[in-house]
């Protein structure tokens, strides 16, 4: 599940604020954009309301499963490279389904925060092609008609890009389009930036991708929407309702736990609340917490 001082803290119950930690000469942090609220049962179907009974500590007031959204900012030697662009200043409410609401706009001011500008961005690296991690490589940024990011190159894997027929018949038109003259696309294993490579994951998306950033005998998994909430971790048979191949996502899912369960591995989730850095326990198996944040 997720580390009982996280739960006490309250970390559960909020989107993460910029978090950073070191691997080695590499700085890694996340950038927030805005949260999400999700609808627990219908986001983890195989989940019933004695599991959230039991784990009130995952929800709001509102019995809204807590989420973040934003991007991971890694940075090397002068250099930065940024992994998935948010939701852009937005905001969208469902009236049912998994999604409640969610809600971008602060990332260009948490890259500030963070003392970087847009122009410092030389590359973002997509995990997939959904709207909440597109926002500010597609929408305008403020006083301007070009995005945010529109100097950079836009890293997509190759088979997500193959078939981006898919946004089109979602109705994601304009932001293909605002990808396209942009876009570079990357296969497995590919190092993208200095100490990250890419790796590619379908399941989530036909050609979802995590990204592993090493630096000073460590590593980091960015694994994208591979893992919505850390509670999966101790479950990773619960696949998401966003996810294309429920089948595929979970057995990837249980790999991913027992890799993050590795010495000297560290996993970030985007979506996960104030808890987005932390370390998986090898004992855990459905009896004790799983997923351990980091005090970034």
């Amino acid at each position: 599940m997720a580390d009982l001082t996280a739960a006490q803290d309250g970390r559960l119950r909020r989107p993460a604020g910029i978090r950073s930690i070191r691997l080695g000469d590499t700085k890694v942090s996340y950038v927030p954009d805005g949260d999400v609220r999700l609808r627990p049962l219908q986001l983890l179907q195989d989940t019933t309301d004695e599991v959230w009974a039991t784990h009130p500590e995952y929800l709001d007031a509102t019995g809204h499963l807590v989420g973040s959204v934003g991007g991971l900012l890694v940075e090397h030697g002068g250099r930065a490279l940024l992994i998935d662009a948010g939701f852009g200043p937005q905001r969208l409410a469902a009236e049912e389904g998994p999604l409640g609401v969610i809600h971008g706009g602060a990332l260009l001011r948490s890259l500030a925060e963070l003392g970087r500008r847009p122009e410092d961005i030389e590359a973002v690296a997509f995990t997939h092609l959904h709207s909440d991690h597109l926002g500010w490589a597609c929408d305008p940024a403020p006083g301007s008609d070009r995005p945010a990011f529109a100097h950079a190159d836009y890293l997509v894997s190759e088979p997500e890009w193959d078939r981006r027929d898919i946004l089109l018949e979602q109705g994601m038109t304009a932001q293909v389009e605002a990808l396209a003259p942009r876009v570079r696309t990357v296969t497995d294993g590919q190092e993208v930036f200095p100490g990250v490579h890419v790796r590619i994951t379908p399941g989530h998306t036909v050609g979802h991708a995590e990204y592993v950033v090493s630096g000073g005998g460590r590593r980091l998994i960015a694994f994208g929407d591979a893992v919505h909430s850390p509670i999966q971790i101790d479950h990773p048979e619960w696949s998401s309702a966003f996810d294309h191949d429920l089948v595929r996502t979970a057995e990837h899912r249980r790999r991913l736990v027992a890799e993050l369960a590795e010495p000297g591995t560290i996993g970030f989730g985007v979506h996960f609340a104030d808890v987005v850095f932390g370390q998986v326990r090898p004992d855990g198996d459905g009896d004790g917490p799983a997923w351990q944040p980091l005090d970034a």
